[in-house]
């Protein structure tokens, strides 16, 4: 992904939930960027020769005992060093300034006053502004040199910097869609002042990635987890571009998929579709529905899920003979909610991280998206030519419909939701909202009630359903779907899906809840 005297800003992780989302910001600039634990030696992150450095949120105090530090010597490397939220705290307790214990926590959108107006990492930003905060600790006193720039009703150091050794800090978090004009505070610093000539595309991810996998499968074999949605179908065409027919794909249709969608898959990468692959589909639902048999519990689900892919593929590799790597499509939402990215803590698992078994009979795992966020995927998949209307479909989870059922999975169960499911995305499609919304499905909760359907008392389940709109799967925040749409649903699925008498609408936005049930 890197080239040789590529110019790039690096993010140091110390914990905090936004890391990778920090690294999209920073690319969404057209400046490559990586992210480092924070017990990165110096020695290592000088010789990288950084054109700039940022510090993330972290979940800890800076004043505590065992806190994630830094050493002062990172702020003397000459290079600019922008602290955001924790990082911002860090840098001023690490230089002399005084982080305390607010009286009030700041978190949510909150209205920030730039009171520098000339501060070049607020060039052109209005004041005041929106800004999505979230501390308990506060900057008490700034570090000596340091200078405040912006504040709030409860933070008086929102932001404060020292232009001279350009070291800037931010109380907010920048790199969130909630704070308004987060981007361009961030192309300030990574093009105004770390002076990045903003020339990487991700073209050159494209292209660099399948030269790598050429260079590294070279004659091996590689087994591909085609789900048939966004994220494996673009991983699929990278290596089938790198190795041609060394690449089998693997379609498991686990019976957990959204209506006719294994049918879909199929005419879409099969014999008769577009691409040169080798596919097979393996009808695997009986076998899952008889592992989640009894099974309740979210990450037992996830993790009985993901071991079956495992099997599943080990399998289909013994029939197609020796195989070297198993390629799947994992980005990295999906790595840092599996507490797999840098510091950050675990959220959940997913059945193509976490969920991995401890033993599987391939040689290596191969995700080449792993650093990818989904809107990323997208222009790398536009940029192979794979058709629009497959890189802009609905994004699914590699648990499918598992996640979406709330309690013990069965086939019964299944039907339900894939039929409510159906219904929503056709009543939205119709609405002309499938192109405006980012994500939308039907989920079946584990409540019954009663109700009346004609004469009769019924005692039947809930169908939630869930709608919205997000760019980076990080944060999102619920859609608000006209009422008639809303009623128009509702009377087809209680009318037309048996054992369902109630529908609910889900307007909880990411953060707190996940974007999925499970």
């Amino acid at each position: 992904m890197e080239k040789d005297n590529q110019e790039k800003v690096i993010v140091i992780d110390f914990g905090g939930q936004y890391n990778q989302l920090v690294a999209r910001r920073v690319r969404e600039c057209n400046v490559y960027c990586e992210i480092y634990s924070y017990r990165t030696p110096l020695d290592q992150i000088r010789k990288m020769n950084p054109k700039g450095i940022i510090l993330t949120g972290g979940p800890n105090s800076v004043y505590e005992k065992e806190a994630a530090t830094a050493p002062k010597e990172l702020f003397e490397l000459g290079v600019p060093v922008l602290g955001l939220c924790y990082g911002a705290q860090l840098m001023n307790y690490v230089l002399g300034g005084k982080v305390a214990r607010a009286d009030e926590r700041e978190y949510g959108k909150t209205e920030v006053i730039v009171d520098k107006p000339l501060s070049r990492l607020y060039d052109g930003i209005p004041s005041p502004m929106v800004c999505w905060m979230s501390h308990n600790d506060y900057i008490a006193e700034p570090a000596p040199g340091f200078e405040i720039t912006a504040h709030s009703a409860n933070c008086p150091c929102a932001s404060d910097e020292d232009p001279e050794r350009k070291l800037y800090a931010i109380q907010y978090h920048p790199e969130v869609l909630h704070t308004m004009f987060g981007k361009e505070i961030l192309r300030n610093f990574v093009i105004g002042i770390c002076g990045c000539s903003g020339s990487w595309k991700m073209e050159d991810f494209a292209q660099k990635t399948i030269q790598e996998l050429r260079e590294k499968i070279g004659d091996g074999k590689a087994l591909c987890a085609l789900s048939g949605g966004v994220d494996s179908s673009v991983a699929a065409v990278l290596l089938s571009q790198a190795i041609g027919k060394n690449l089998t794909c693997v379609f498991v249709d686990h019976g957990l998929l959204r209506k006719d969608e294994g049918d879909l898959v199929e005419s879409v990468f099969g014999p008769d579709g577009p691409y040169d692959l080798n596919f097979i589909r393996v009808n695997a639902q009986q076998r899952f529905y008889d592992k989640l048999a009894g099974v309740t519990e979210p990450e037992k689900k996830r993790k009985i899920i993901g071991e079956e892919f495992i099997r599943v593929f080990e399998e289909e590799a013994k029939k197609i003979g020796a195989v070297d790597y198993l390629v799947q499509g994992t980005i990295y939402p999906d790595v840092v909610e599996s507490g797999l990215g840098g510091e950050s803590a675990t959220i959940k698992s997913h059945h193509n991280v976490g969920g991995l078994p401890d033993y599987v009979d391939f040689k290596e795992i191969v995700e080449p998206l792993r650093y990818l966020f989904k809107d990323e995927v997208r222009k790398v998949g536009l940029h192979l030519g794979i058709p629009e209307k497959l890189v802009m479909r609905q994004p699914f989870p590699g648990p499918g419909l598992g996640i979406r059922i709330i309690g013990e999975v069965t086939a019964e169960k299944v039907r339900i939701v894939q039929d409510a499911d159906a219904i929503f995305r056709e009543e939205m499609a119709n609405a002309g909202l499938d192109k405006t919304t980012g994500q939308y499905f039907a989920a079946l909760t584990n409540m019954r009630s009663v109700g009346v359907m004609g004469d009769e008392r019924t005692y039947d389940y809930a169908i939630a359903l869930r709608a919205v709109n997000t760019v980076d799967f990080m944060t999102a925040d619920s859609v608000e779907i006209p009422y008639p749409v809303l009623k128009k649903v509702t009377s087809r699925i209680i009318n037309e899906v048996s054992h369902v008498n109630r529908v609910f609408y889900d307007i909880t936005s990411k953060p707190p809840g996940t974007i999925e049930f499970e």
